[in-house]
This record gives structure tokens, C-alpha cells and sequence, in this order.
């Protein structure tokens, strides 16, 4: 048995070619030339020497370039490692050798990182560039042009064989150690996700519209809208950078009848003061995840815009939907539903003895079709991660009598600033760093419209003097722009427990 994701993109390419399939701006793509391009980019790795098996990084925001070289890539059967597009160049680097990627398909506003992260990284041979459609744009010596390889490419007849088990993605994660790690999902892992939703979570088809303004870069947008929408025909609007205005603007132009953001996004629109200029009366279904979505929130946007949010949870390691509030059972608001078919949920303790009990909170273990293989050359962050088949989440929750699931804290120490995961480990690195300071701690605060915000508390060195502001810029020039605090505190010492460790619970107390 075979099975390769590009069959999302053909299968509804052979049923629906003359149908759109991708809108950006005045721009669109139907399903047989979307198809056609991503074929002729599998043809266009093949010619610069890139063989099946052999990995390819993607940092493109959402433009059909991404949708492209993603299913191009598995054309060519090469696995995918999408990266974020805000990551710096040190960082990219990182990413690029771990992930042992031998090319990089970068957008051209992102070419002093990919160019300085590739110089870094022998072992990544090509950078490709790509911006709009243009064959004339100039690409640095060594690099190619997205727009002339597939101008002058041969496009690939059919798939390169690949198995149900093999790699299709490679997504990054963090954890406590705070370097990120490579999570490694199958074909079948991202097929039968991308499946559940569009049969069964949201039910779409070729008459759906969606309005992709979450990162195709990452799991939640990837899965439940490029590939579920795709894989029912239906068109996806894309939208690079969320703004409330022209998110609502695109919603009545297109008539967009499914949206799916982070808590964020909804609280954006809901406070929108232009919001009742549009038309929204086409969205039929709203998906919300990447972060615990307020109850007021919920409640006040389901009744000003007569939907019904439903909401999940979900991690890049199960591909990413595990749980969710469903269309044919009540919802819950405040629970992340209940898991999916196929999908086993359950709680532990301490000890990693099963909590059976009602309202007890214990670690969210996951076993599935969506769990992925494994952290990419990490056996030993995958013998801590995985055991006996399940996935530990590092998150606690408790179930109710009705087997809803409710999360009541992280058992790790990221924190989720407005739907991206930040680590406070990977920040305080960089604080540790700094001339003037000797001890540093990252928390997360509650903030009003990100969820949380990135706080660092600060003692510096004796003698040693410094402020908020320079402290800002040092980790501004080092991180990528969503982690980098936006508030400092500076005290004389931290507090620390008897073994000298910083105790972050009473930073936040």
C-alpha cells in the first residue's frame, strides 16, 4: 500500500480543474494550474539534483508559492519542513542543519535570513527565492528564482512512490530545553487529519470558502485549512497578514463560509469598530484553536455573528487536531471537546498511573492515527515523550461525566502569545547573554488581547546597571518578533528554592 499527500491536491485537481482553488489579492489559481505548477516544481527539484527522501524547508507566509513547493515537495518525495517566516538567521540555521534540509524555498522579503542562514549550513545546497510570479527578480549568486525553475521545468506525470508511514513533514516544536525540535508526521497522519475535518469536524466541499489568515507554516492552519479545504474542492482565500479589517472585507467579497483563527484573531474582530459595515451572514462554520479561547470571547462573538465557534486542541505532534467540540454533540464552552475518532485520550498522575476519577486534573496522554513517529534524531527526547504508544503532552487537564476535557494548566512553562508558542528556556539563553545581567527568568502574563505576554525579570551584575528599553532591543535583534518580552522587571535578586532554582510560581504569584 502507497500513499503520498499530493493526492489531496490531485485527486480534486482531476475532479474540479477549472474550479478556483486559491485566491490572493485580484490573483487566482483553478485547480489544474495549481496542480500543474506544483508538478513542475517537483520537476524543478529533480533537476537541480534533489533526490526523493532528501528534505526541503519552506519559508513562505501565505502566497500560493507556499501551497506550490509544499505539495511539489511530495511530488518529488521529498519531505517538507515549513519553518517561520519570523525566525532570524541564526535560528533558521539551526532549523536547516537539524533538519538536515538540502534546500531552502524562500519568500524574497525573507532573503537576508535564508541567504545568511544558508551560508551557515553546508549541507543545504539550494536556495531557491520566489516572489509573486515575476521571472525577472534577481536572486543573489548561487540562489534560483522560483518563477524561472517552474517556467522551465518539466513537470512530473505522477507521485514519487512513497508509504503511509513515511515522512511528509517535519514541524518544529520547542520544549523545555528550549531548542527546538523537528516533529516527524506521515502521510497517513496528514491525510486522515485533514479527512476528519472536512468530513467530519466541518463538513466542507467544492461550494466552501476559507479564509486562510492562520500560518500555512504551521500545523493548525496547514491541516485544517490548506490541505482539508484542498482535499474538498473548495477555495482557499489567502490572507498573509491578519488584519481585522481586511479579514472581514475578504469574508463578504468571497463569501467565505469557513474561518478558523487563534483567540486573538477573534478578539480583534469581535472589538472591530468597522465590524458591522460588512456582511458575514456566509460563514457557516468557525474553528478556534492554539490557545484557550476566553468564554466571554466565545460567547459575545457567537451571538453578535450568529455562529457557533467550536473549539479544540491540538498539538504539532498529533498533526495537529486531537479533540474538539463537535457540530452533533453540545458544546462546551471553556472545554477543548472531546478527542477525535481514532484518537485515545487520557489522564495521569505523577506516577504515570491512569486517573480514572471525574474533575481530577492529571497530564493529557495521546494515542492515534495522529500521533507523529517521533522527534527527528531525538531518541531520547522520544523515550521521554513516548510511551507505550502514547504521546505525553506535558499538558493537564481534567475530564468531566460527560468525557469533556477542560485544560487547567501547562505542565511545561511556555507560554502562548497570541497563538504561538513561546519558550521561556530559548529567551532566557539569550538574557544570559547580555553583559549586565546575572540572573534572568521568563514568565508569561495575562494580557488583554495576546492571551499571554512575554515578561523577563532581571537581576544584574554588582556594579552592572541597565533598562527595560536595551534590554528590549538585545533580545529584539536575537529572536524572532513574537518571542522577544515586552516587559521587564529588574530586582536585586530572584527568588530560588533550596536547590537553587529560580522559582517562576512566585514571579508570577
Amino acid at each position: 500500500m502507497s500513499l503520498n499527500l499530493s493526492v489531496l491536491l490531485s485527486e480534486s485537481a482531476r475532479r474540479f480543474p477549472h474550479k478556483t482553488a486559491m485566491v490572493l489579492g485580484d490573483a487566482s489559481l483553478s485547480y489544474a494550474a495549481l496542480d500543474g505548477m506544483a508538478r513542475r516544481f517537483a520537476g524543478a527539484l529533480r533537476g537541480l539534483g534533489v533526490q526523493p527522501g532528501e528534505h526541503v524547508a519552506l519559508m513562505i507566509p501565505n502566497v500560493p508559492h507556499f501551497t506550490i513547493a509544499y505539495f511539489g515537495g511530495h511530488y518529488a518525495g521529498c519531505p517538507i519542513v515549513p519553518v517561520n517566516v519570523l525566525l532570524t538567521a541564526d535560528e533558521l540555521a539551526y532549523h536547516l542543519e537539524d533538519s538536515n534540509a538540502v534546500a531552502l524555498v524562500a519568500w524574497e522579503g525573507f532573503a537576508g535570513a535564508a541567504e545568511a542562514a544558508v551560508r551557515r549550513v553546508p549541507g543545504c545546497k539550494h536556495l531557491v527565492l520566489a516572489k509573486a510570479d515575476r521571472t525577472d527578480l534577481t536572486a543573489p549568486a548561487g540562489a534560483h528564482n522560483m518563477a524561472a525553475l517552474l517556467a522551465a521545468a518539466s513537470p512530473v506525470t505522477a507521485a514519487h512512490t512513497t508509504m503511509p508511514d513515511d515522512t511528509a513533514v517535519i514541524l518544529y516544536t520547542s520544549g523545555t530545553t528550549g531548542r527546538p525540535k523537528g516533529a516527524e508526521l506521515t502521510h497517513f497522519n496528514l491525510f486522515f487529519n485533514a479527512y476528519y475535518v472536512r468530513t467530519s469536524l466541518v463538513p466542507t466541499g467544492p461550494s466552501d470558502v476559507a479564509l486562510a489568515t492562520l500560518p500555512l507554516f504551521h500545523s493548525f492552519g496547514q491541516t485544517c485549512i490548506q490541505n482539508a479545504i484542498l482535499a474538498g474542492g473548495g477555495t482557499v482565500v489567502l490572507l498573509p497578514r491578519f488584519d481585522a479589517d481586511a479579514a472581514f472585507g475578504l469574508i463578504q467579497k468571497h463569501k467565505v463560509t469557513l474561518f478558523a483563527g487563534v483567540p486573538t484573531m477573534y478578539f480583534a474582530l469581535l472589538h472591530h469598530a468597522g465590524a458591522d459595515q460588512y456582511d458575514t451572514s456566509s460563514l457557516k462554520y468557525c474553528m478556534s484553536g492554539g490557545a484557550a479561547m476566553p468564554v466571554e470571547v466565545m460567547n459575545a462573538f457567537d451571538a453578535k455573528y450568529r455562529v457557533n465557534i467550536l473549539e479544540g486542541y491540538g498539538l504539532s505532534e498529533t498533526s495537529p487536531v486531537a479533540s474538539f467540540n463537535v457540530l452533533d454533540q453540545p458544546k462546551k464552552a471553556g472545554s477543548i471537546g472531546l478527542p477525535i475518532w481514532g484518537v485515545d485520550f487520557q489522564l495521569t498522575d505523577d506516577a504515570g498511573k491512569t486517573i480514572e476519577a471525574v474533575d481530577v486534573p492529571g497530564e493529557i496522554w495521546i494515542r492515534g492515527h495522529n500521533v507523529m513517529k517521533g522527534y527527528y534524531k531525538k531518541p531520547e527526547a522520544n523515550a521521554e515523550s513516548i510511551q507505550g504508544g502514547w504521546f505525553k503532552t506535558g499538558d493537564v487537564a481534567k475530564r468531566d461525566a460527560d468525557g469533556y476535557y477542560f485544560i487547567v494548566d501547562r505542565k511545561k512553562d511556555m507560554i502562548i502569545r497570541g497563538g504561538f508558542n513561546v519558550y521561556p528556556r530559548e529567551i532566557e539563553e539569550v538574557l544570559y547573554t547580555h553583559p549586565a545581567v546575572a540572573e534572568a527568568a521568563v514568565i508569561g502574563v495575562p494580557h488583554e488581547s495576546h492571551g499571554e505576554e512575554v515578561k523577563a525579570v532581571i537581576a544584574t551584575k554588582p556594579g552592572q546597571t541597565c533598562d527595560a528599553e536595551t534590554i528590549v532591543a538585545y533580545c529584539k535583534e536575537r529572536l524572532a518578533a513574537y518571542k522577544y518580552p515586552r516587559i521587564v522587571e529588574f530586582r536585586e535578586s530572584l527568588p530560588k528554592g533550596p536547590t537553587g532554582k529560580i522559582l517562576k510560581r512566585e514571579l508570577k504569584a
